[in-house]
């Protein structure tokens, strides 16, 4: 049994919350659960948006199933990013039938650095407007493109690619760059090139399917997946692990869409998505690819799936259609 910690958060995380749990019932392993809080109404309720308490539970856990956060995002995944030092973000990209996806054979995943980069939010405000500080360190940079090449060679790919901008940012994307074609002396056998970060955002328009697995900084890497969201069908698909040493956290991509929120309509397939990544994570591949085959079927049959994806169901209604497929 894995003890797993859960945290709905805001608008629509508590609805494909509730719709990935109802499916994971009838999965072949056992979890026990711990529900802990975080995000917007927490903080409008305590004025605390990521409480230590939920950090201890997280950190007693094995995984972390993550709904979504809204304005307090920053204050809640990235603070979670950065004290339990989930190093990797890992967005898969991948085509599945009965979506609007441009492509239909696309699968390769974008391996984002997590921890440092523009996002550590070291800014100051000058008197001609603002400065924020890029931190790229030899350290992070090896353990991200040593994961990358790790995770290709589990997964039985072939080829890494860094994404960086080292024509422009000399110092610091010269350091990542650097460390990647160091790191990549160890697996001799695997594909390697890399290229710009602006030409890279071309090629997903016009020649998406060359891409295998993109190592990436943290900004970068969080530009390009939303823009690999486009390719396959949009956010409601994408799911992302955060993976460090010791600890895992499994979200979706898309945030709390409070428009939506509350409406019953939200796709809950990113993030039972994001559960076959725990899955995968707790080496359970088995059930993973049950899980995901059951997925599959749905969307591709169509007839029970939610608004974007052309359909009418609700939540919940596509995820009894799921089970209904895991328990066949």
């Amino acid at each position: 049994m894995y003890k797993i910690s859960v945290i709905p958060g805001d608008g629509i995380g508590k609805e494909v919350m509730e719709a990935t749990l109802h499916v994971l019932e009838v999965i072949n392993v056992e979890f026990d659960y711990t529900f802990a809080d975080a995000g917007d109404e927490y903080m409008e309720k305590t004025g605390v948006a990521l409480p230590q308490e939920t950090l201890d539970i997280v950190k007693a856990s094995e995984a972390c199933l993550f709904g979504a956060a809204g304005e307090s995002a920053a204050d809640v995944i990235v603070k979670m990013r950065q004290e339990l030092d989930l190093y990797v973000n890992l967005r898969p990209v991948k085509s599945y039938p009965g979506t609007k996806c441009l492509f239909d054979n696309l699968d390769f995943v974008i391996v984002r650095e997590n921890t440092e980069g523009l996002y550590i939010g070291l800014e100051d405000e000058t008197d001609e407007g603002a400065i924020a500080k890029r931190v790229v360190t030899r350290k992070a940079s090896e353990r991200i493109c040593k994961f990358a090449f790790e995770y290709a060679k589990k997964t039985e790919r072939n080829k890494v690619t860094a994404v960086h901008k080292a024509n422009v940012l000399k110092k610091t994307d010269g350091v990542f760059k650097g460390t990647f074609y160091k790191v990549a002396e160890d697996y001799p056998e695997m594909e390697l090139d890399d290229r710009y970060v602006d030409a890279t955002a071309m090629f997903f328009i016009t020649k998406p399917e060359m891409f295998d697995v993109i190592v990436t900084t943290n900004l970068f890497g969080d530009i390009l997946s939303d823009e690999g969201a486009g390719l396959v069908g949009g956010l409601g698909l994408i799911p992302s692990a955060n993976i460090g040493d010791s600890q895992g956290l499994f979200e979706p991509v898309h945030g709390s869409a409070p428009r939506i929120a509350g409406k019953g309509v939200a796709n809950p397939a990113a993030m039972m998505l994001s559960a076959v990544l725990m899955l995968e994570y707790l080496d359970e591949y088995e059930e993973a690819r049950r899980l995901e085959n059951a997925l599959v079927n749905v969307l591709q049959e169509g007839k029970v799936v939610t608004q974007d994806l052309g359909g009418s169901a609700s939540t919940m209604e596509m995820a009894a259609e799921v089970r209904k497929k895991l328990e066949a």
